[in-house]
Protein backbone atom coordinates (compact mmCIF):
# COMPACT_ATOMS: atom_id res chain seq x y z
CA UNK A 1 0.00 0.00 0.00
CA UNK A 2 2.88 2.30 0.78
CA UNK A 3 3.99 1.91 -2.91
CA UNK A 4 1.13 2.83 -4.48
CA UNK A 5 0.69 5.90 -2.89
CA UNK A 6 4.46 6.68 -3.65
CA UNK A 7 3.67 5.62 -7.07
CA UNK A 8 0.88 8.25 -6.73
CA UNK A 9 3.20 10.92 -5.35
CA UNK A 10 5.88 10.80 -7.29
CA UNK A 11 3.63 10.50 -10.68
CA UNK A 12 1.73 13.60 -9.36
CA UNK A 13 5.11 15.43 -9.32
CA UNK A 14 6.40 14.28 -12.58
CA UNK A 15 2.98 15.52 -13.98
CA UNK A 16 3.57 18.59 -12.33
CA UNK A 17 7.31 19.30 -13.48
CA UNK A 18 6.09 18.51 -17.24
CA UNK A 19 3.35 20.96 -17.58
CA UNK A 20 3.20 24.38 -19.02
CA UNK A 21 4.31 27.52 -17.22
CA UNK A 22 3.42 30.89 -17.28
CA UNK A 23 6.32 33.82 -17.02
CA UNK A 24 5.70 37.68 -17.27
CA UNK A 25 8.63 39.70 -18.36
CA UNK A 26 7.64 41.95 -15.56
CA UNK A 27 4.61 41.83 -13.40
CA UNK A 28 4.08 45.82 -13.16
CA UNK A 29 3.90 48.40 -16.21
CA UNK A 30 5.07 51.90 -14.64
CA UNK A 31 4.28 54.52 -17.12
CA UNK A 32 5.66 57.11 -14.66
CA UNK A 33 3.95 60.73 -15.60
CA UNK A 34 2.25 60.80 -18.60
CA UNK A 35 0.30 63.62 -20.55
CA UNK A 36 -3.54 63.80 -20.40
CA UNK A 37 -4.82 61.53 -23.66
CA UNK A 38 -1.23 60.09 -24.66
CA UNK A 39 -1.14 56.65 -26.04
CA UNK A 40 -2.47 54.49 -22.72
CA UNK A 41 -0.94 51.08 -24.79
CA UNK A 42 1.75 49.12 -23.14
CA UNK A 43 3.03 45.21 -23.65
CA UNK A 44 3.59 42.50 -21.22
CA UNK A 45 5.76 39.46 -22.71
CA UNK A 46 4.50 36.03 -21.58
CA UNK A 47 6.90 33.16 -21.90
CA UNK A 48 5.67 29.75 -21.82
CA UNK A 49 8.57 28.14 -19.81
CA UNK A 50 7.10 24.34 -19.34
CA UNK A 51 6.94 21.97 -21.98
CA UNK A 52 3.39 21.38 -23.03
CA UNK A 53 1.44 24.16 -24.96
CA UNK A 54 0.31 27.27 -22.77
CA UNK A 55 -3.55 28.68 -23.06
CA UNK A 56 -4.41 32.14 -21.69
CA UNK A 57 -8.18 31.84 -21.50
CA UNK A 58 -9.26 35.22 -20.11
CA UNK A 59 -7.59 38.43 -18.94
CA UNK A 60 -9.70 41.12 -16.91
CA UNK A 61 -9.02 44.24 -15.89
CA UNK A 62 -10.49 45.28 -12.45
CA UNK A 63 -11.96 48.53 -14.18
CA UNK A 64 -13.69 49.69 -17.78
CA UNK A 65 -10.53 52.20 -17.92
CA UNK A 66 -8.37 49.80 -18.26
CA UNK A 67 -8.64 47.60 -21.27
CA UNK A 68 -6.54 44.17 -22.16
CA UNK A 69 -6.02 42.65 -25.44
CA UNK A 70 -4.87 39.17 -26.15
CA UNK A 71 -4.28 35.98 -28.53
CA UNK A 72 -5.57 32.59 -27.03
CA UNK A 73 -3.64 30.66 -29.60
CA UNK A 74 -1.88 28.15 -27.48
CA UNK A 75 2.19 29.42 -26.93
CA UNK A 76 4.03 26.36 -27.86
CA UNK A 77 7.26 25.95 -24.78
CA UNK A 78 9.90 28.45 -24.77
CA UNK A 79 7.40 30.83 -27.04
CA UNK A 80 6.87 34.21 -26.00
CA UNK A 81 3.25 36.43 -26.49
CA UNK A 82 1.96 39.54 -26.01
CA UNK A 83 -0.99 41.42 -23.93
CA UNK A 84 -1.32 44.54 -24.50
CA UNK A 85 -3.14 46.71 -21.98
CA UNK A 86 -4.73 50.20 -23.16
CA UNK A 87 -4.97 52.53 -20.26
CA UNK A 88 -7.59 55.45 -20.49
CA UNK A 89 -5.29 58.45 -20.00
CA UNK A 90 -7.87 61.07 -20.54
CA UNK A 91 -8.38 60.61 -16.34
CA UNK A 92 -6.38 62.23 -14.96
CA UNK A 93 -4.26 61.95 -11.51
CA UNK A 94 -2.62 59.06 -10.47
CA UNK A 95 -3.44 55.11 -11.31
CA UNK A 96 -2.86 51.44 -10.39
CA UNK A 97 -5.25 48.63 -11.91
CA UNK A 98 -4.37 45.31 -11.69
CA UNK A 99 -5.05 43.34 -14.68
CA UNK A 100 -5.78 39.34 -13.68
CA UNK A 101 -4.39 36.56 -16.53
CA UNK A 102 -6.46 32.86 -16.44
CA UNK A 103 -4.50 30.15 -17.74
CA UNK A 104 -3.97 26.43 -17.90
CA UNK A 105 -0.70 26.84 -15.98
CA UNK A 106 -1.72 24.38 -13.50
CA UNK A 107 0.05 26.61 -10.46
CA UNK A 108 -0.86 29.81 -11.83
CA UNK A 109 -3.89 29.63 -13.43
CA UNK A 110 -4.52 33.08 -11.77
CA UNK A 111 -1.79 35.27 -12.52
CA UNK A 112 -2.03 39.06 -11.46
CA UNK A 113 -0.44 41.99 -13.23
CA UNK A 114 -0.37 45.67 -12.63
CA UNK A 115 -0.20 49.43 -14.46
CA UNK A 116 0.66 52.23 -12.40
CA UNK A 117 1.33 55.91 -13.45
CA UNK A 118 0.39 59.43 -13.17
CA UNK A 119 -2.03 61.29 -15.79
CA UNK A 120 -0.48 64.85 -15.38
CA UNK A 121 -1.34 68.55 -17.75
CA UNK A 122 2.07 68.79 -16.20
CA UNK A 123 4.32 66.41 -17.63
CA UNK A 124 7.58 66.71 -19.60
CA UNK A 125 6.82 65.81 -23.87
CA UNK A 126 7.59 62.66 -24.83
CA UNK A 127 10.95 62.27 -26.57
CA UNK A 128 10.23 61.41 -30.22
CA UNK A 129 10.70 57.86 -31.05
CA UNK A 130 13.73 56.91 -33.08
CA UNK A 131 13.16 55.16 -36.88
CA UNK A 132 13.89 51.52 -35.50
CA UNK A 133 11.46 52.66 -32.33
CA UNK A 134 8.60 53.47 -34.69
CA UNK A 135 8.92 50.63 -36.34
CA UNK A 136 8.78 48.59 -33.85
CA UNK A 137 5.90 50.33 -32.40
CA UNK A 138 4.19 49.96 -35.72
CA UNK A 139 4.83 46.57 -35.66
CA UNK A 140 3.43 45.47 -32.14
CA UNK A 141 0.47 47.92 -33.01
CA UNK A 142 -0.58 45.86 -36.04
CA UNK A 143 -0.13 42.34 -34.09
CA UNK A 144 -2.04 44.06 -31.09
CA UNK A 145 -4.69 45.04 -33.34
CA UNK A 146 -4.99 41.11 -35.23
CA UNK A 147 -4.76 39.85 -31.96
CA UNK A 148 -8.18 42.43 -30.56
CA UNK A 149 -9.94 41.11 -33.95
CA UNK A 150 -9.16 38.15 -33.59
CA UNK A 151 -10.32 37.68 -29.75
CA UNK A 152 -13.70 39.88 -30.94
CA UNK A 153 -14.27 37.41 -33.41
CA UNK A 154 -14.37 34.46 -31.03
CA UNK A 155 -16.44 36.38 -28.34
Amino acid sequence: MKTLFAGIALFGTIALASAQTITFDKTTFDYGVIKPNSDGHRFFNITNTGDKPLIISNVKASCGCTTPEFNQDPIAPGKTAKIKVGYATANAGPFNKMIEVFSNDPVNSRSVIYIKGDVNANAPEPKPLTPEELKAKAKADKKGAKAAKKVAATN
